[in-house]
């Protein structure tokens, strides 16, 4: 039997296994064989995911410019279209999709980043008119803050991508938490966010 292999967690800008070392097999449907294994989170590492979120939103991430988030997010849907085919060869032995689906599905989901990096610095408040003369009323959008999100099994791309690119576009962090049933295309998406110039603790 060949050897698994070893995938990893993207912490604070950090791979790594599980702080207990626990994991667990990532099946392929075509086959039933396990072709991977997978870190099983444990509550200390989600604490120290949401932890090195919450310190990106007050560092480098909430001191950028709407612009600067925007590039980002359009570098980030760059990288997605440049490796959509490897993307989508993992998601089909992950998930069991058909190739010819998943191969383009990372081209259609840059499109889809690149109209939130293009929404990031339009994001605006508003001037309200008021019967007293001596105010100044307004509303000021902000980011809510750091954002959970749980990506669901059957289409682990599409899935984070309609989760992330609107909550980095406004500013946000977030803590993917990806399927137990198919972990793999999620962990690979990962090593782009680096890649992308996104701060540690964003994603």
């Amino acid at each position: 039997m060949a050897e698994l292999e070893t995938l990893q967690m993207l912490i604070d800008g950090q791979w790594c296994a599980a702080s207990d070392g626990a994991a667990f097999d990532c099946i392929d449907p075509s086959t039933g064989l396990a072709w991977a294994r997978i870190p099983e989170a444990t509550y200390a590492d989600v604490n120290r995911a949401v932890e090195a979120a919450a310190a990106a939103l007050d560092g480098p991430w909430g001191a950028m410019t709407p612009t600067q988030r925007g590039k980002h997010l359009a570098r980030l849907a760059d990288l997605l279209a440049a490796h959509s085919e490897e993307i989508g060869r993992i998601e089909t032995r992950d998930t069991g999709k058909m190739f010819k689906e998943t191969a383009w599905q990372a081209t259609y989901i840059a499109e889809y980043l690149h109209f939130f990096a293009g929404a990031a610095d339009k994001i605006s408040g508003d001037t309200l008119p008021i019967d007293k003369p001596e105010m100044f009323v307004f509303t000021n959008r902000e980011p809510l803050g750091v954002i959970a999100a749980v990506i669901p099994w059957n289409s682990q791309m599409f899935l984070t991508a309609t989760k992330l690119g609107p909550a980095l576009a406004a500013g946000n962090t977030m803590v993917l938490k990806a399927s137990e049933h198919a972990s793999a295309p999620l962990l690979a998406f990962g090593k782009f966010i680096a890649e992308a110039g996104i701060p540690p603790g964003v994603v």
